[in-house]
């Protein structure tokens, strides 16, 4: 019987105002719920807890999306974090993990192939998985096994260094892009309470400005897959936080960067061109804003929405395959951008990574249901209420992100567990913050590529992934 992975640090525990201005021109959430009650004396809050009363000091939730990276291929020692240091293959070879650049070939990371380096929680089949461009078909051999040198994330790592890092946040899917996004604006892909969207559309732009004759794929709840057997990718299913943000008036905004792919339509890579009553409604043009850098220069002039999700373009993405290395400063310059706003003092920022983009992670993920959880992704919150250089071990997923938004504005849940939304079971965010110190001052993150660099560079009108 092989041995597990060893792991890094501690153990697991059971579950520029005016230049922009200018240039603008794990466990199982059940027990984890247990063990936050047990430990809410070290200021960790149940997931049903009540909105705290001073949680009214964050006004502001800004949601910031990178692509394709597992905690392991970011954060590999990391102090004090759960990291491996080597995995096995599908043949039961130990491979050490080596690093690499930002910068390589992709790899496939549909629903299949996340279930296949799952392999029912032995994480042991990511040397199967199989590269994109501009090595097509080649299999990812020990390239999956791997972590990007330090120097080229060392924001990141300022910003986990900081505040807080969380070593167990989880997709609520398994799967790429496209219902990673989704669950982030509406902790759910149910389409009926025994089918889920899976993988992505057939056809691009997705959503609703999909061509005509583009279908979606089903998941059921024995885990088999429809593909493209599912509806147009327009959907009034289920609710997002846009209904119930409107609902209680509170501003919002979905940054997302402008595409070109050839197809009609559908010049914004949003997720919200997939939710049918905002594409067709006022949000459209009030609350989705392209270009993407527009949150530099709004949070700049002190126009920071209440909520805020900010989508990458392509090239700042972290996405391998693009041949770049500028998402640690794209990501730095937003929360600089925010940190010297007036904004500040008010503010909570989630970073995190939608989906594990085919690399090596050595935590094999709970499993509350038939769509995931989904292979584990990094998550770094920053806030001057933040809890300063801590390491965070409770179990998130994309629920979380969702639940936080909604304890944090007094919103109700979108909907019971039972109709598949992740919400009201998922773990809250709250633990990772101290309300009781006094807010910290912001210290900028130093990165390479300044503010002004995204703002005056032309959009690449690439979408930042295809799956």
């Amino acid at each position: 019987m092989r041995k597990l992975p060893r792991r890094g640090g501690s153990p697991i525990r059971t579950p520029l105002v005016l230049a922009l201005l200018v240039a603008a021109g794990c466990s199982g959430p059940s027990q984890d719920i247990a063990r936050d009650v047990a430990s809410s004396s070290a200021g960790i809050v149940p997931a049903a807890a009540a909105r705290p009363r001073a949680i009214h000091r964050i006004r502001h939730v800004v949601i910031i999306v990178q692509e394709n990276r597992t905690f392991d291929n970011l954060f590999y020692g990391f102090k004090g974090a759960h990291y491996a240091t080597y995995g096995y293959m599908h043949d039961g070879t130990k491979v050490a993990l080596h690093p690499i650049d930002l910068r390589g070939p992709n790899i496939d990371n549909g629903w299949h192939d996340a279930i296949w380096d799952w392999d029912n929680g032995r994480m042991d089949r990511f040397d199967e998985n199989v590269l994109g461009f501009p090595h097509q078909g080649a299999l990812a051999g020990r390239y999956a096994y791997s972590y990007v040198k330090h120097s080229e994330i060392a924001p990141y790592w300022t910003m986990a260094q900081t505040y807080v890092l969380a070593d167990h946040m989880f997709p609520t899917m398994f799967g790429g892009s496209f219902t990673a996004h989704l669950d982030l604006i509406a902790g759910t892909t149910n389409l009926s309470p025994t089918t889920a969207d899976v993988d992505w559309p057939s056809n691009r732009p997705w959503g609703c400005d999909a061509p005509a004759g583009t279908v979606t794929s089903l998941l059921d709840t024995q885990r088999n897959e429809a593909f493209n057997g599912g509806p147009f990718p327009c959907f009034s299913q289920f609710r997002t936080l846009a209904d119930t943000l409107d609902a209680a008036h509170v501003s919002w905004k979905y940054y997302a960067p402008a595409v070109d792919s050839g197809d009609p339509g559908g010049l914004v890579w949003s997720e919200f061109d997939a939710i049918a009553n905002v594409r067709h409604g006022p949000d459209w043009t009030r609350s989705v804003i392209s270009p993407q850098t527009r949150v530099l220069t709004d949070a700049a002039a002190g126009h920071l929405p209440s909520v805020a999700w900010v989508i990458p373009d392509a090239v700042d993405s972290d996405h391998p395959g693009f041949g770049n290395d500028t998402g640690p400063s794209w990501v730095a310059a937003v929360v600089n951008a925010i940190g010297e706003s007036k904004d500040w003092h008010s503010t909570a920022i989630v970073v995190l990574w939608d989906d594990w983009g085919g690399w090596f992670d050595d935590v094999p993920p709970p499993q509350p249901d038939f769509r995931g959880l989904g292979i584990r992704v990094p998550c770094i919150v920053i806030s001057p209420y933040a809890k300063a250089r801590y390491v965070s071990h409770t179990v998130y997923e994309f629920g979380s992100v969702v639940k936080l938004v909604e304890q944090v504005f007094g919103l109700p849940p979108l909907g019971p567990t039972a109709s598949g939304y992740t919400d009201t079971r998922a773990n809250s965010m709250l633990g990772a913050f101290n309300f009781a110190r006094t807010p910290r001052s912001f210290k900028p993150i130093p990165a390479r590529f300044p503010a002004t660099y995204f703002l005056q560079r032309p959009a690449s009108l690439l979408p930042p992934d295809t799956q």
